[in-house]
């Protein structure tokens, strides 16, 4: 084999090859994939499959890329094998309805063998079981003989995106690392000896929701080259992780941790492999516009994170080092991928507040864990569910915790754990395998005998459109009759459909005869889908419908969606030039805009941004629209809207002198037509993202108006002027206070003279005394004081009493004496566990402890409890 390719070389020398050969290159499309029924980009056709579909023309026949990926549901095996990872690149190479089989195969064999050099003795290949014309042209053309070419089932070698969606056979080329064992027995399944490095998808089919395959109207290939697995080949080392694709951010870890990773232990070396893996992960979803969540592909990207930080706790790093392990990544990625240095301070914040919030959770964790070893006592086991709340509430990995044990002499029911486990697998399996939405499935299998939608309504309000599609609940429909909730699909359509952050038009579709209320529109591949009720008449695939638009709500989002990128500008110019926006929603009736900042804006900034917004509102700027080259209109500057997926030419929208956008989105034409600009709140959402919502046009006059009423009333009320509201409530304030502090202070001193009267209940238990009591209306802050009272009244005892302070809460607090105490008794112990009793919790000092319940009734068998508890341990 010829000198070792490095990553870059690999990535390059695929893309230049298949571009000799007539392939465009195309640039990696996001990690946030259009298709909605997806959740991550998990492949490098994905980008490609309404072109498969047939749901949109290909611009080119042929086209090549290098694509990010981002898959989870092996996660657990990330680090431990040579070739897991969450995050992966996918060079690949697609043929729109030009070449097949033939060719492809052809193709692939010379790349391997002459250009990256491979030996053909080493490789094997895989065709699908009935795949004779795969076989055959192996066999015949390449020359491959016929024992090392394996057929296999559909598990292994029919390529789906998914329940439903273009699908076919493939043949997949695999290196044989062990060509000395021979080739009597070749079992693909061995990974130690065979890797599958690329893999070629002979896409005919489309599966629908029912199964069924049917012909797509052309045969198209979609082939892809794992990056990280043909770098372990040609750069000969054990494993992906340590090609120079990953080793450098290992390194960097290791560097940090004071550890050389050619001498540490193998749990060591598992641990450094997931930090460079999911590190590259994070890096590159941050840099897509992904934000830390708890629910979708935010919990994805915090899952991945919170791993880091805690392997990074598991070989020894104690302090900050994500931001530092990001930077080895954004090196090793900016040259193929530029926007992850253009994000690099956005991506360094994020993982710092991550960072520090998941610190906290780790120290509770660990006194979680403190709390558990202490409960078991020497030589127990702690339960597997203890250890898998430990590994997936708090983050502690299985061997953090094995270790601790083991340290106290204890061990763990690693089965109970891993049933914990198998059933997050599933949970997350689930989670992240592709969903079939109903009308998304039904398009697909109509995709083929329909129109794509054709929007007209940059520049119409209504139209005369043709009913292609009718559905109820997802299923197609001949004919729907008035009352019921429908999807509509037509050739032509002036409603916008919901997409970056804009919300889908309403209006009416009408007819002879027939009306249906649009409340929704939404995008599916090239289909719009109006969603409505019929509310006269009979509507009929077939039917010739006026469709309408509601202009009164589309001025209000026009408004809205134009207001929301003179906030931008007015951010970056007032506060931060970096500020960038990390999601939005334009709605009739107000805007939310996020963006990433690492602080909170000040009042002041806050009525500047609102002052800047106004002032160009009322210098009238023009808002025009244009259509550009995308590199044309990058180059003028223009703005990238969050989440917005960009063709060769783009729709770029420029209010003259203030801003310059890419935005698909309906504008005013003058910002005068705004109006006026209202900030309603500033708040945060997420680490590093804050949010501001607005208001503009019409939907300002109605917010002024709602809070001039309560002026009035409250002006009323009072009996002062407007202007005197705030005095009047602060002195109201001032007075309610005092009110508070005298009725607290009449509280505790009858809660004193309640509890003083219990003094003769007390009981001698040997040389103690203990006073369990329930003292009902009492505050737990009285509660508190009258322990204290009577647990030095009693010297040498023990004080337990509850009460239940109002309707369904319980109140618990327990005094011990030192004397109780070095009987081994501890009052925060014993409070905590008589209030599980009562549906609560709680705890404390040895000596003083509070807990609160929600079950009132066992608040008598909680006190019950609390006296035998003493009356052993005191006896």
């Amino acid at each position: 084999m010829a000198t070792p390719f490095s990553g870059t070389q690999i990535r390059q020398t695929f893309l230049n090859f298949y571009a000799a050969r007539g392939h465009q290159i195309l640039p990696s499309a996001s990690l946030v994939p259009e298709d909605p029924t997806v959740l991550l980009t998990i492949a490098g056709m994905l980008p490609f499959k309404p072109i498969f579909l047939g749901q949109r023309p290909a611009e080119f026949p042929r086209a090549t890329t290098s694509q990010k990926c981002i898959r989870t549901n092996d996660i657990e095996n990330v680090g431990r094998t040579a070739r897991h990872h969450t995050f992966f690149e996918m060079l690949g190479n697609f043929s729109f309805g030009d070449y097949f089989k033939s060719q492809a195969i052809a193709w692939a064999w010379e790349l391997s063998t002459k250009v990256y050099g491979l030996p053909p003795e080493r490789l094997v290949v895989s065709v699908f079981e009935d795949d004779d014309e795969a076989f055959a042209l192996w066999r015949d053309e390449i020359g491959i003989p016929a024992h090392r070419i394996q057929r296999m089932g559909e598990k292994d070698n029919f390529w789906v995106s998914g329940p439903t969606g273009p699908c076919g056979p493939c043949s997949e080329m695999y290196y044989d690392f062990h060509p000395e064992k021979g080739d009597e027995h070749i079992d693909l399944e061995d990974d130690t000896r065979f890797i599958e490095f690329y893999n070629l998808v002979f896409m005919q089919y489309n599966r629908d929701t029912a199964g069924n395959l049917t012909p797509l109207a052309n045969k198209n290939i979609d082939t892809g080259l794992g990056l990280e697995r043909m770098a372990q080949i040609l750069q000969k080392v054990p494993n992906n992780y340590e090609t120079d694709l990953i080793f450098p951010i290992i390194q960097s870890a290791a560097a940090i941790a004071n550890l050389d990773y050619a001498t540490v232990d193998e749990t060591t070396k598992i641990a450094l492999k997931v930090i460079g893996d999911h590190v590259r992960a994070v890096v590159h979803m941050i840099a897509d516009g992904i934000v830390a969540s708890n629910e979708g592909r935010g919990y994805v990207l915090r899952r991945l994170i919170r791993r880091v930080i805690r392997y990074g706790r598991l070989i020894g790093i104690d302090r900050e080092f994500t931001p530092k392990v990001a930077e080895a990544a954004i090196a090793l990625s900016e040259s193929a991928y530029p926007d992850v240095r253009i994000m690099e301070r956005t991506i360094k914040v994020a993982l710092q507040r991550e960072e520090i919030g998941f610190l906290k959770t780790l120290d509770r964790g660990e006194k979680l864990l403190a709390d558990i070893t202490e409960q078991v006592g020497a030589g127990g086991q702690i339960s597997g569910t203890d250890a898998f709340t430990l590994y997936d509430t708090y983050g502690f990995p299985l061997e953090l915790t094995e270790e601790i044990a083991a340290e106290k002499g204890l061990t763990i029911d690693t089965v109970g754990f891993e049933t914990e486990m198998e059933q997050q697998r599933r949970r997350s399996q689930l989670a992240h395998t592709t969903i079939d939405l109903t009308a998304q499935g039904t398009l697909d299998h109509l995709a083929n005998h329909i129109e794509q939608t054709e929007f007209l309504g940059y520049t119409q309000p209504a139209t005369n459109a043709i009913v292609q599609v009718l559905m109820v609940n997802g299923k197609p429909k001949q004919l729907v009759e008035a009352g019921t909730a429908v999807q509509v699909v037509l050739d032509q359509t002036p409603f916008y459909a919901e997409s970056g952050g804009q919300i889908g038009d309403r209006g009416y579709l009408s007819g002879d005869d027939v009306l249906v209320r649009i409340e929704d529109v939404q995008k599916e591949s090239a289909f719009f889908v109006h969603y409505g009720r019929v509310e006269r008449g009979t509507l009929h695939t077939g039917d010739s419908v006026t469709a309408q638009i509601d202009l009164a709500c589309r001025r209000r989002a026009q408004a809205h969606h134009t207001a929301t990128h003179l906030l931008q500008s007015a951010l970056k110019k007032l506060v931060d030039d970096n500020i960038s926006q990390a999601g939005s929603l334009v709605s009739f009736d107000r805007l939310r805009f996020d963006f990433h900042c690492p602080r909170p804006l000040t009042p002041d900034e806050l009525q500047q941004v609102e002052d800047q917004v106004n002032t160009w509102i009322a210098e009238a700027h023009k808002a025009q629209t244009s259509i550009l080259p995308i590199a044309e209109a990058k180059a003028k500057g223009a703005i990238a809207m969050f989440g917005e997926k960009y063709g060769s030419e783009v729709r770029v929208l420029d209010v003259a002198g203030v801003s310059m956008e890419l935005c698909g989105g309906t504008h005013v034409s003058n910002t005068a037509e705004i109006g006026l600009f209202k900030i309603v709140s500033e708040a945060g959402v997420a680490a590093g993202i804050r949010r501001i919502e607005a208001i503009a046009g019409p939907a300002v006059l109605e917010y002024l108006n709602v809070r001039d009423a309560i002026v009035r009333d409250l002006s009323d009320r009072f009996k002062v002027k407007p202007e005197e509201i705030s005095d009047r409530i602060t002195t109201l304030q001032t007075e309610l206070k005092t009110t508070q502090k005298q009725l607290e202070t009449a509280k505790g001193q009858l809660a004193l003279a309640k509890a003083d009267n219990l003094l003769a209940q007390a009981e001698a238990v040997g040389e103690f005394h203990i006073l369990i009591a329930q003292l009902d209306g009492v505050d737990p802050e009285s509660l508190k004081t009258a322990a204290e009272q009577l647990q030095q009244k009693l010297a040498n005892g023990a004080v337990v009493l509850g009460s239940v302070p109002e309707a369904d809460k319980v109140s618990l607090v327990a005094a011990f004496s030192p004397a109780v105490i070095q009987k081994g008794l501890q009052a925060g112990k014993l409070v905590g566990a008589i209030a599980k009793l009562t549906g609560g919790g709680g705890g404390g000092r040895p000596n003083l402890a509070q807990a609160g319940g929600r079950d009132a009734s066992k608040l008598p068998e909680a006190l019950a409890e609390a006296k035998k508890q003493l009356q052993s341990g005191l006896s």
